[in-house]
Formats: C-alpha cells, sequence, structure tokens
C-alpha cells in the first residue's frame, strides 16, 4: 500500500520502519530532516512537506508530539490535508487531547477524509519489535482500511468504538493510571530504602508475585535503580498527558484525586529541573527525596 508518515521522534521511526519492512511504498516526512534517513536508506521516500506525502499515498500516518504538533502538520498550505486524495484516511497515532480528536473527526468526515484514532501504549524498544497495544477507533469503513496496517505495528488491535476521540480517552486513561503505579513503585521504594531493603530487591520480590506485569517490572527496575536516562518517554510528555486527563475528566464533571496529586508532583519535579533529558517514571524522585532515598542532588 501507499502509505505516508509524518513525525520521526523514536517512536514514529521504529513504526514507519516496521512499514518499510512489511513492504510499504512509504513517503515520510519530519520537521529535521536528519531524522528521515534512516527510513530513506530502508527504502522509504523523504516527502518535501506533509502535503507531498499525502498526496503520495491512500493512507496516512502521524505520530507527533502533542497537540499543537499535530495541527500544524495537518492543516495549513503544506499539512497533510492539502495533500490528502478524496477518501483517503488519516491515521492519528498520536496521544492529544479528546476536544482536539473531536475536532479532527468533524473536519476531516466534513471534507471528505477519512479520520482514524489509533494511539498506542508500549515505548520505542517495544514499537520496534512490534509490540504495541494499539487502541483504535473510527468509522467501519475506515477501520477497515486501517487494522490491517495496525496489526502489522502491534500485539493487539483493541477496536474501542466508532467515535475517534474515544480511542484518544482510553490512552489518556491508561496512562493516568501508569502514572498512579510509578507514584506508588516511588512511595514504596521510598520506604523499602528508609527501612534497609534494598529497593531493587523489594521490586524483584513483588514482580515475580503478586504484581508481575509489565508496568510494574519497567518501571519498578527505573524507579528502585532511580536510572531515569535516557528517557522512553519524556517527562514533559507525561506531564502533558496528566494535563489532558484532568481536561477531559473536567469536561465530562468527574474527579480524578489522584490525577490532580499528580498534577502536582509533576510541576515539583519540573521545579527541580527535570524536564525532557528524563524519563516520566522520574517523577517518583518527589516520593524518594521525600523519604530521604533520592540519589539525585
Amino acid at each position: 500500500m501507499k502509505i505516508g508518515f509524518i513525525g520521526l521522534g523514536s517512536m514514529g521511526t521504529a513504526i514507519a520502519m516496521n512499514l518499510v519492512e512489511s513492504g510499504h511504498e512509504v513517503h515520510v516526512f519530519n520537521r529535521n530532516g536528519a531524522r528521515a534517513e534512516p527510513l530513506r536508506k530502508a527504502g522509504a521516500t523523504v516527502a518535501a512537506s506533509p502535503a507531498q506525502a499525502a498526496s503520495l499515498a491512500n493512507v496516512v500516518f502521524t505520530m507527533v508530539a502533542d497537540d499543537a504538533a499535530l495541527t500544524s502538520v495537518t492543516f495549513g498550505e503544506t499539512g497533510l490535508t492539502a495533500g490528502l486524495k478524496p477518501g483517503a484516511v488519516h491515521i492519528s497515532m498520536s496521544t492529544v487531547g479528546v476536544a482536539t480528536a473531536q475536532d479532527f473527526t468533524t473536519w476531516h468526515r466534513e471534507a471528505g477524509f477519512g479520520f482514524v484514532s489509533a494511539p498506542v501504549f508500549g515505548r520505542p524498544d517495544v514499537a520496534a519489535a512490534r509490540k504495541l497495544f494499539i487502541m483504535a477507533a473510527g468509522a467501519d469503513e475506515h477501520l477497515k482500511i486501517a487494522v490491517p496496517l495496525l496489526e502489522q505495528l502491534g500485539q493487539s488491535v483493541g477496536i474501542v468504538g466508532a467515535d475517534p476521540a474515544q480511542a484518544n480517552l482510553v490512552k489518556l486513561i491508561g496512562n493516568f493510571m501508569l502514572s498512579v503505579i510509578i507514584e506508588t513503585l516511588g512511595e514504596a521504594c521510598g520506604v523499602a530504602g528508609k527501612a534497609g531493603i534494598d529497593p531493587m530487591h523489594l521490586v524483584g520480590l513483588l514482580t515475580n508475585t503478586i504484581f508481575n506485569a509489565p508496568p510494574y517490572k519497567v518501571y519498578g527496575q527505573l524507579i528502585a535503580s532511580q536510572r531515569f536516562q535516557p528517557p522512553g518517554f519524556s517527562l514533559l510528555l507525561g506531564q502533558k498527558d496528566n494535563r489532558l486527563m484532568l481536561a477531559a475528566a473536567d469536561a465530562l464533571g468527574v474527579p480524578l484525586p489522584l490525577a490532580s496529586m499528580l498534577h502536582e508532583r509533576f510541576l515539583a519535579a519540573r521545579s527541580k529541573g527535570i524536564g525532557a533529558e528524563y524519563d516520566w517514571s522520574a517523577v517518583a524522585l518527589c516520593a524518594l527525596a521525600e523519604a530521604g532515598m533520592s540519589k539525585r542532588p
């Protein structure tokens, strides 16, 4: 299939590479052109703009950092919608707000384009191994096009429903739950360390028994060892998703006490100079510092 792919960060590069290696004709674009070089060497065509990438394709993927970036590469004279063919499908894999997804759904429908939200759970190494968990939502006729492609990129594709924005909400809920796990691991390692129990030993004991699940294993080791660099998912992106979760809950009139507390944790981490160069699990440093167990000055 002829595919456009826009956004070549760590996740986007891994996903686009898998599409190339699956035999698709892939046309890529990234604002920093140097990021496209590995894809070009693998057989992809490098486009001069999102519009050009879209004009050469029947399906266009976007995987960018936030709502503003998605809007930037989608609209305007050089945006992908300037090049989309009638009936083409835009598959957004970005984690964006519910309101943004709702606006995109309306605009694409009125313009005669398909729109599918397909945000993912997984880090760059998981994406490279085609082990992502993908949440997809959109009209049936658009999912029929998107799902076979998405199945080449992950270990499962969960169909949320016909409203693309619902897939974005599920992704935000999942990230909210992961952030709560990160906070509890930080608090647990702080208590254990203060009592003289090696946090790595604690994590090993728990993740090999009642907490034998990937989030506890992955984040438990990072937090127990306080190894937060390089980031698999940056703290700034985690903070952004926390804000989006709170905004979605506010629009629904639903209180989220734990998300509100984590909002304060992210702000506290940022005030200590912990930013984009740190994994989002570094927010656990707040709990570790309160226990007197942080290795960071």
